[in-house]
């Protein structure tokens, strides 16, 4: 025990430092070194890292280290450069079109969308037909479809080869196809018959049947599926990649482990967009014009909701001020920012509930009731807590009579409980209605909930205070 303990005092906390890559590239690029050397050294660096000292090199420096590093190279760290179109211009149009050729198709296309049309159709044209219809068959896909996020990176084989000519085909494609974790076997058709992973078939013995050692039940996905639909199925999936087929069931692509990271990120930076109240992702470079244009349709849906809550407020001002009840007024943020924050903690959470295939029936009925009641205790305990405080405070601070006071907190800490509840209940039905209706739930944004919910909070606050204090009498004002 004493050693235990003695180990994790050895233990130190600190952090080494990590090395510094592009002080290393940049410092390798500049030397004496001839090319050869230079190329050697430049391949021990990942793609990722040359590509972000790109940026930080001359014209002539950056066409010097393409020319040493090759096609192959240089296609993969085209793959993770920003801008890329800036540095495609740099080049000729037959070595931008040798290197776009290169990358895998759904790369090729990312690179391609970026370039002016007329660029993007010469160098199309100097490209080899197969890399073009590769390109062609993902671009055919529309964005929200799976099919448009898979790539031809892949190394397939008929399921009635042995294991020596299985294993041969992987030598012969394995320098045009680098994703061969996973092998993929089809039926004499071209359809999908099952995967095999590599390092099964090199421990397999040259006479075991190649059947044994292919799993035909491997999950797979369907070019035509959106990517709402199956992104949560296919996160499960601890797999290198999964098999897109057509309607048909012909391997036509893989989504890899990468692509569905990709894809993710994507999502989630578009429902934080949509959660903010814009209608898509912003970039961080992207013109001005372009980020009103996604920001400017929310504001003004808000706006017009923004305006209905202020006239009901202005309904309200009359009957509350002749009751002697402008005292109200002061805590009506009170109550609209505790009615907003609780509908989108409710938000929150069922759009991130919503994303499960066994989120319904019973479920989700037992999900809103869980809801409710959450939204229903945090309310009881925010509206006691405001009951005693602000009634303490009018009474000891503002020096309001005592009894007069804890009216006033009293119809607070009510308006506050059924605020709450209904916030709660808003932030979790609303997703749900909208998902129900084929509406992406997290376009029930946060500005939307909150805006709805101050003019649900407005209503009860100054409705609940009218009815205790004039229509029932139970309080009484001030004179």
């Amino acid at each position: 025990m004493n050693d235990d303990i003695d180990l994790k005092e050895e233990v130190s906390d600190e952090v080494p430092e990590r090395r510094d890559f592009a002080e290393e590239l940049l410092k390798i690029i500049n030397s004496d070194e001839p090319p050869e050397q230079l190329k050697k050294d430049l391949e021990n660096y990942h793609e990722n890292d040359i590509a972000a000292i790109i940026p930080e090199l001359t014209k002539q420096e950056r066409i010097r280290l393409y020319k040493v590093l090759g096609v192959e190279k240089v296609s993969k760290i085209f793959a993770y450069l920003d801008d890329v179109e800036e540095y495609i211009e740099e080049l000729d149009s037959e070595k931008a079109a040798d290197i776009i050729e290169s990358m895998d198709a759904d790369d090729a296309i990312d690179v391609l969308e970026e370039l002016e049309s007329d660029k993007k159709e010469e160098l199309i044209n100097l490209m080899e037909k197969d890399s073009v219809e590769d390109i062609k068959l993902i671009d055919s896909y529309d964005d929200d479809l799976i099919g448009s996020r898979m790539t031809t990176n892949f190394i397939a084989f008929d399921k009635k080869l042995t294991v020596k000519q299985a294993m041969r085909v992987v030598i012969q494609e394995a320098y045009e196809n680098d994703n061969i974790t996973t092998l993929y076997a089809l039926n004499e058709d071209g359809t999908f018959y099952g995967a095999i992973a590599l390092s099964d078939l090199i421990r397999a013995r040259e006479g075991t049947p190649l059947d044994d050692i292919i799993t035909t039940s491997y999950p797979y996905v369907y070019a035509n599926e959106t990517v709402e639909e199956c992104i949560e199925e296919l996160k499960e999936y601890s797999e290198d990649s999964i098999p897109v087929l057509r309607q048909d069931n012909v391997l036509i692509g893989v989504i890899t482990a990468s692509d569905i990271v990709e894809v993710v990120d994507e999502e989630l930076g578009d429902d934080y967009a949509k959660l903010a109240g814009l209608t898509e992702a912003e970039d961080l470079n992207e013109p001005l014009f372009k980020s009103m244009r996604k920001r400017i349709p929310w504001l003004l849906a808000l706006l017009a909701l923004g305006l209905v809550v202020s006239t009901i407020i202005g309904k309200f001002q009359g009957p509350v001020m002749s009751a002697g009840l402008a005292l109200l007024y002061s805590f009506q943020s009170l109550i609209l920012d505790m009615s907003g924050n609780t509908g989108t903690q409710s938000l929150g959470v069922t759009i991130r509930v919503l994303n499960d295939e066994d989120f319904k029936g019973k479920r989700k009925f037992l999900y809103v009731l869980k809801e409710m009641r959450v939204a229903l205790c945090n309310g009881l305990i925010i509206g006691t807590l405001a009951f005693a405080f602000i009634g303490l405070y009018l009474t000891f601070v503002e020096n309001r009579p005592a009894w007069y006071g804890f009216e006033i907190s009293a119809c607070i800490g009510i308006a506050l409980v059924i605020a709450m509840l209904i916030a709660g209940l808003d932030g979790t039905l609303i997703p749900i209605l909208f998902k129900k209706v084929g509406i992406d739930p997290a376009v029930a944004s946060g500005p939307l909930i909150t805006t709805i919910n101050d003019l649900i909070a407005v209503c009860t606050y100054y409705g609940l205070s009218l009815f205790l204090f004039v229509q029932l009498g139970v309080f009484q004002a001030l004179p």
